[in-house]
């Protein structure tokens, strides 16, 4: 069977579908990976064939940042890329409307790599969740927007034999969290399962592994491993983390790759780093502070590590609260104080309750199956594909 990966190439899109083509190619599949050039080193480490996608028409169609604004390129892409490849099964992230579109166009089956938790409108259940949290209607109502925009634009028919949320499940909407971090009593979309992780990370640099344990090792305080994602316009928590982190009683880590901006204080205990890669740093913290996507939030579960989540905009608000309703995490105000960001710290580290559930939820991930769950699905979207049309076009 040959399988076309075409995520972003953003590392939290990315390597989570390194981690399915891996076990995929191990089970004696073929893989190739369409995407930007940056993403062709990380491709080629994880033993996988790297495709250009500025070759097949897709220049800028693989970056999260503008997928709303190159959903056509990515699906001319993809559609090109499926048939040099022969392609019989696709793989995509939340948000590729455009490989989506290049799967029905093909007749291929598209499996979706989603998010630590459910996004959208759940099929039942969920009752009382907070809506200024969740937002499930209207985010999932803005998506099919764009969605059928692109597809007015790629001259596909309209389909009316799908549920309104099905074009965006795919094959398969595979969830890389568990159900501890849904809504209490919330039942799933048909399609929708938690797989798991699905965890793979370049091999880290001994060297500079070594070396941020040295500086760290220099004031013994207890390590906490900073990893923000985007502020969607809100305040930088910079000043705050150089407030915490200078006299007090931790020191940080923080990865610059989306915790850019200003710089740490000359005189704060904060050791900054831009590595692709997080589990070895990880190893070394007592626990983490993210804003809430999934990568960072998956990655300090899977260690047993207690969180901090600070969220600003997109699914972090919800992905925060279900962390904090699971008990593996303590909320921090996005406009919270240094003094009230200390406290958040030391509640995540103090509160055996915290810390022994995000042990008992790490657990449970790492047991999830994972990459090889999400495999399996890949490989079943194919052997039990109906043969039914799809609107393909030669």
């Amino acid at each position: 069977m040959n399988v076309l990966l075409c995520p972003f190439s953003d590392p939290g899109y990315l390597y989570p579908a390194l981690a399915v083509g891996v076990e995929l190619r191990r089970r004696g599949h073929t893989v190739a990976v369409l995407g930007r050039p940056g993403a062709a080193r990380a491709a080629q480490e994880a033993g996988l064939t790297a495709l250009d996608a500025a070759a097949y028409g897709g220049t800028g169609a693989f970056s999260v940042g503008r997928w709303m604004m190159t959903g056509h390129e990515q699906y001319r892409a993809v559609v090109a890329a499926a048939r040099d490849t022969g392609a019989d099964a696709l793989v995509a992230s939340v948000l590729s409307h455009g490989a989506l579109l290049a799967g029905e166009a093909l007749d291929l089956p598209v499996t979706v790599l989603g998010f630590a938790a459910h996004l959208w409108p759940y099929r039942a259940g969920g009752d009382g969740e907070p809506e200024h949290l969740a937002q499930r209607e209207w985010r999932l109502g803005e998506l099919l927007r764009h969605y059928r925009a692109l597809r007015e634009r790629t001259g596909l028919p309209r389909r009316h034999d799908r549920p309104a949320d099905r074009p965006l499940i795919g094959a398969g909407l595979l969830l890389r969290g568990d159900p501890a971090l849904e809504y209490p009593g919330a039942v799933l979309p048909h399609g929708v399962r938690h797989v798991g992780p699905c965890h793979w990370e370049p091999r880290p640099a001994p060297a500079e592994t070594c070396r941020v344990a040295g500086l760290l090792a220099r004031s013994g305080k207890p390590v906490v491993y900073v990893h923000l994602g985007r502020e969607f316009g809100g305040t930088s928590l910079w000043p705050r983390l150089n407030a915490a982190f200078t006299g007090g009683p931790y020191q940080a880590v923080v990865e610059l790759g989306r915790s850019g901006g200003p710089r740490a204080a000359p005189r704060a205990d904060i050791v900054t780093v831009r590595v692709p890669y997080m589990g070895p740093l990880i190893e070394l913290s007592e626990m983490v502070l993210t804003s809430g996507t999934s990568s960072p939030v998956l990655a300090a579960l899977r260690h047993g590590r207690p969180l901090a989540v600070a969220p600003a905009g997109s699914e972090q608000p919800l992905l925060a609260d279900a962390c904090e309703r699971a008990g593996v995490a303590v909320r921090f105000p996005g406009e919270g104080t240094a003094a009230a960001l200390t406290g958040a710290l030391d509640r995540a580290l103090t509160r055996e309750t915290v810390r022994r559930r995000a042990r008992w939820l790490g657990a449970r991930l790492r047991d999830a199956g994972g990459a090889a769950a999400a495999a399996g699905h890949v490989v079943s979207t194919v052997s039990s594909a109906p043969a039914t049309p799809t609107g393909a076009r030669p």
